[in-house]
């Protein structure tokens, strides 16, 4: 029972310890993750538990001048913070607990940031609505004339803009 338990604390461990670091193993945690562990498992409870007693501990048990904390770091972490967070029960009763409060988390995505097709954008994208020179930008359907749309091709026919005639002179003389 005690070797399952631990292996799920390590899987949990694990998956917040790789949470938006690419380049991560998974063996070793920033404080950051470790804070957002202890945020989103209820072991930071804003009262017995804040912010700074997580960076505190944090700075604790992790090795003089490393980044990280292994998982071994980890579990004396939470040695410390159950004794904060579960001031009554003995050191192995708030340990199960703070525990129990990690197993089978997953770091959630709350707050991230979602892509909007809301009014704004919506209406400067359609290019029906445009006008004037960047009317002339866009073909029937929508799409972008690319180069030929944006540049003012010049015409070195001879004659002026948009005149009806153009190209008739040879014929008549």
């Amino acid at each position: 029972l005690h070797s399952r338990k631990m292996s799920e604390l390590e899987n949990t461990f694990r998956k917040f310890a790789v949470y938006g670091d690419t380049a991560a193993s998974g063996n070793d945690m920033t404080g950051k993750n470790f804070s957002k562990l202890c945020k989103e498992c209820g072991v930071m409870d804003g009262k017995a538990v804040n912010s700074n007693d997580v960076d505190i501990i944090f700075n604790k048990v992790k090795t003089k001048g490393a980044r990280t904390i292994t998982f071994a770091e980890f579990q004396q972490a939470m040695k410390e913070l159950c004794r904060k967070r579960f001031k009554g029960k003995s050191l192995e009763e708030a340990l199960q607990a703070v525990y129990g409060l990690i197993e089978g988390k997953e770091p959630g995505n709350v707050g991230t940031t979602k892509v909007t097709k809301a009014g704004g954008v919506e209406r400067l994208t359609d290019t029906s609505k445009y006008t004037g020179s960047h009317k002339e930008r866009f073909d029937e359907s929508g799409k972008g004339k690319g180069l030929a749309g944006r540049q003012d091709l010049t015409d070195n026919s001879g004659y002026v803009g948009a005149y009806k005639g153009a190209g008739t002179y040879d014929k008549k003389h």
